[in-house]
């Protein structure tokens, strides 16, 4: 396999650059990135992104929160771990190992598709238990009918052959390639968010992250502890999504007693990449309301 993203080269114009560090936790030497002051948002990007995804957003919630975005394992500039850390329980572990070295324990945790599902795992996490898990066109449930069956082989094949890899790279990193990426999600994106996508799948050792992230995931046993979530859940979902269809944040919503759901009639399910306004607002939102809420209590 040849090499991963060096950081100082492919990182010399990585958006917000200057808020990056690099710390070693849980099996990973992570890239993380912290911006602002106020309670601590944890940011999770989803399978094949990386910090990259929340470089519009950052700056506008980092006015009320401490914002902390990484990269995942094996994407972008966080090194490739073992197999096991690339599953949805590994995810989780290991970042309970990063934001126990940082000494954060973040108030909401809001993740974009996959990562939603890594912010939902880590809410019902004794040891993180945040007050409220944001899902962004969140993928929380398994695939449907045969793609649930195909999709994982495929990418099991695949993330166990390097050339496969190599291969996927090499054809997806040239604009029109990436360009119908995007569209296929249903979203637009500025020609900066292109070519930032362009230079991951254009590398060979992020694919093969994505690729095993893909092959090992498993939302099944989540999908089941989702209603322990109640109130705490909130989603969001894009109404041109061609990723994950609005309809299964619909049914996660009817499945979990009190979550709400915000619907975002243009944006698809790079919403928070094209729309970084209202979902800022959004997630302000959700946060007075947590604050109103613990004062009831009180």
């Amino acid at each position: 396999m040849t090499r991963a993203l060096d950081w100082n080269v492919d990182g010399l114009d990585w958006p917000h650059r200057q808020h990056s560090s690099f710390v070693e936790a849980g099996g990973v030497r992570w890239h993380v990135q912290r911006m602002g002051r106020g309670p601590v948002l944890l940011l999770v990007h989803g399978t094949g992104a990386a910090s990259h995804s929340w470089r519009d957003l950052m700056p506008l919630l980092a006015q009320d929160f401490t914002c902390i975005a990484m990269d995942l394992p094996g994407h972008g500039f966080s090194s490739m771990p073992s197999g096991a850390l690339l599953s949805l329980d590994g995810m989780t572990h290991a970042l309970d190992a990063l934001l126990k070295r940082l000494q954060l324990r973040p108030d909401l945790i809001a993740g974009h598709s996959a990562g939603a599902a890594i912010a939902a795992q880590l809410c019902l996490h004794e040891q993180v238990n945040a007050d409220a898990g944001l899902a962004l066109n969140g993928a929380l449930l398994p695939f449907a009918g045969l793609a649930g069956v195909v999709l994982p082989q495929a990418a099991k094949v695949m993330a166990a052959n390097s050339l496969a890899a190599r291969l996927f790279a090499w054809g997806a990193a040239n604009a029109t390639a990436v360009n119908r990426l995007v569209g296929s999600t249903g979203s637009r994106l500025d020609a900066r968010g292109q070519a930032l996508y362009a230079r991951l799948v254009g590398n060979p050792v992020h694919v093969a992250g994505a690729l095993g992230m893909m092959a090992r995931w498993n939302v099944a046993p989540l999908q089941a502890r989702l209603p322990e979530l109640g109130t705490r859940l909130h989603l969001m979902a894009g109404a041109l999504d061609r990723a994950v269809p609005m309809a299964q944040s619909i049914r996660v919503q009817q499945s979990v007693p009190g979550a709400s759901l915000l619907r975002l009639a243009h944006a698809g399910h790079l919403a928070h990449e094209e729309t970084p306004g209202p979902v800022a607002a959004w997630i302000r939102k959700v946060q007075r309301a947590n604050v109103d809420g613990l004062a009831r209590r009180a």
